[in-house]
C-alpha cells in the first residue's frame, strides 16, 4: 500500500522561527530516500516555501497557495493550476475596492508570476507584510488600480482590519474558497480568496491520483487545514493547533516547536520494523 503524507507548513512543519529544524530535515530526507511519499500543502508560494524549508529535499510535487497550484519540486514546473474566471475576479476586485480594501493580487502576467498591489493605498497591516517580501522577484508594486486586473489571476489576499474584512468573507465564502484567519506571525487579519475548486483537499486528491497512492495521512494546525483533515484517511493535529481543527483529528501529536510531524513519522517507521 502506497501512503501519501502531506503536512501543512506554518505552525506545523515549521517551528515558530519560520524554518524547518535540522532534525525535521534529516528525518524526512532519510525517510524519503527509503521510499515514503512526503509533500506539503501551504498557503505560501513556491518561492517562499522553498526558502523556509531549506535543507528539506523531498522531491515529489508540492501544493502551494492553499491548493491553487501544484508544482514540480525539482523543475519548478506547474503541474496543476486553477485560475479565476475573468468575470468572477472583476466582480471581486470591483467590490473590494468599493469597500476601500486594496488587496495583493497574485497572477501570471505574460507568463511570469507576480504579486501586485497599489503601493500608496496599502493598509498598515498589508504594508507590514510587504516589508517581509523585500527582494522577492514576484514583487510588483503598481501605481494604478486598473493594473490590479492584469494577467491570469489565481489568488487574492486582503490584509486589513477585521471589521472591514469580515462582511466580505461572509459575502464570498459560499461562492469561492475563502480563508479568514489571523496570521500566526504578524497577528494581522487576513482574508484570502481563491477559485471555489482550489483547496488543499482538492489538490491532495489530484496529487494522490497523480502518484497512484492508496492512502492519505495529513498534518496541520489551522482553520485552513480543516478541508484536508476531512478528506484524509488519517489526520494529525499538532499540539499547538486551533481547537476547531483538533475536532477533526485522528490524534493530537507533539507541537511544531517539538518537531511533532517528524517524530510521528519516525515512530511509524519503527513500528513497521
Amino acid at each position: 500500500m502506497k501512503t501519501l503524507y502531506v503536512s501543512d507548513l506554518d505552525g506545523t512543519l515549521l517551528r515558530n522561527d519560520e524554518k524547518t529544524s535540522e532534525f525535521t530535515n534529516e528525518t524526512i530526507n532519510t525517510l524519503v530516500k527509503e521510499g515514503i511519499y512526503f509533500s506539503y500543502a501551504t498557503a505560501r508560494s513556491y518561492n517562499t516555501a522553498k526558502k523556509v524549508t531549506k535543507g528539506l529535499n523531498a522531491k515529489i510535487p508540492l501544493i502551494v497557495y492553499n491548493g491553487t497550484i501544484i508544482v514540480d519540486n525539482v523543475t519548478g514546473e506547474i503541474l496543476f493550476s486553477n485560475n479565476f474566471i475573468n468575470e468572477d475576479i472583476k466582480e471581486i476586485l470591483d467590490d473590494l475596492i468599493k469597500h476601500n480594501v486594496y488587496p495583493i493580487v497574485y497572477s501570471f502576467i505574460n507568463g511570469v508570476e507576480k504579486f501586485s498591489y497599489v503601493q500608496q493605498l496599502n493598509s498598515d497591516e498589508l504594508q507590514e507584510f510587504i516589508n517581509t517580501r523585500k527582494g522577492d522577484v514576484r514583487n510588483n508594486p503598481i501605481s494604478q488600480i486598473s493594473d490590479l486586473y492584469k494577467g491570469d489571476i489565481f489568488y487574492v489576499t486582503c490584509i486589513d482590519k477585521k471589521e472591514k474584512l469580515e462582511p466580505l468573507y461572509s459575502k464570498y465564502k459560499e461562492k469561492y474558497h475563502c480563508v479568514f484567519q489571523e496570521d500566526i506571525y504578524l497577528h494581522s487579519q487576513w482574508l484570502e480568496i481563491m477559485p471555489a475548486e482550489a483547496s488543499k483537499s482538492h489538490a491532495i486528491s489530484q496529487l494522490r491520483k497523480y502518484l497512484d497512492c492508496d492512502k492519505v495521512v495529513v498534518f496541520g494546525d489551522g482553520i485552513n487545514d480543516i478541508d484536508m483533515f476531512k478528506m484524509a484517511d488519517e489526520a494529525y493535529a499538532v499540539e499547538n493547533a486551533c481547537e476547531e481543527l483538533k475536532q477533526y483529528s485522528t490524534q493530537v501529536i507533539e507541537s511544531n516547536n517539538s518537531d511533532g510531524v517528524a517524530k510521528w513519522l519516525l515512530a511509524q517507521k519503527k513500528e513497521t520494523l
